[in-house]
């Protein structure tokens, strides 16, 4: 487990990770389809993605696949090696091209190739005092007027929301001083499907919708590369 997280993703996408009181249920944000933030920042008239697209932390590569079926030459990495395959074996499936890389988050082995990052549900997991390193990499990865959108748990969810809330001063302050410009920052939701016996564990006070999903307040925010 990488020392900047505070999630064993490793243990997540492999089936090993062994939480006492709660039922092994798989990946608690894989919703076997691209977040509905993703979708419309990739919808027509959005212009939100453009160029070449970095999708960091990409899980089970459903937002990357998304994309890809846009248009968009979409590098996808993620730190976890079991999510990697995990999203090689859906885009094949589906006929996609992404480029599929484990990487690290903080050391990728790129400079300037981006002109659009997507992060959905990356920044919270990662320890607050990491996270002006994570956005300074962000930066240098990407080219002059790129476009980052992220999507993160915000502190509007109940406390004890795993992994961590993120207050809307946090992120305005943290990526202004990495060099970029937030354009929009507005309440959305992150969806999941965090199991009840979790929800119990941790004291947080979330209701699954009908579908069996999470809708967990998020923040979504969209910022160019000053």
């Amino acid at each position: 487990m990488d020392a900047k997280l505070d999630i064993d993703f490793d243990a997540i996408y492999q089936g090993t990770l062994d939480v006492p009181g709660v039922a092994a249920t798989g990946i608690p944000w894989d919703i076997a389809a691209p977040q509905p933030a993703v979708v419309e920042w990739a919808a027509d008239g959005a212009g939100r993605f453009a160029g070449a697209v970095l999708d960091i932390g990409c899980g089970t590569g459903d937002n990357a696949v998304h994309l890809a079926s846009r248009g968009f030459a979409v590098t996808a990495v993620d730190g976890a090696s079991g999510a990697i395959d995990l999203a090689r074996a859906r885009a094949a499936a589906q006929g996609a091209s992404v480029a599929f890389e484990v990487a690290d988050a903080f050391h990728l082995p790129y400079a300037e190739r981006f002109d659009t990052v997507l992060d959905c549900a990356l920044y919270h997991c990662l320890d607050p005092s990491v996270r002006a390193a994570y956005a300074a990499e962000l930066h240098r990865v990407t080219r002059p007027g790129a476009r980052l959108n992220l999507l993160g748990v915000s502190d509007r969810a109940p406390e004890g929301t795993p992994p961590s809330r993120v207050s809307e001063r946090e992120l305005r302050d943290t990526l202004t001083a990495a060099g970029w410009t937030i354009t929009a920052l507005r309440e959305h939701r992150l969806t999941a499907v965090i199991p009840a016996d979790a929800l119990a564990l941790f004291g947080v006070d979330l209701q699954a919708g009908a579908d069996g999903r999470v809708r967990v307040p998020a923040w979504a925010v969209e910022a160019d590369r000053a």
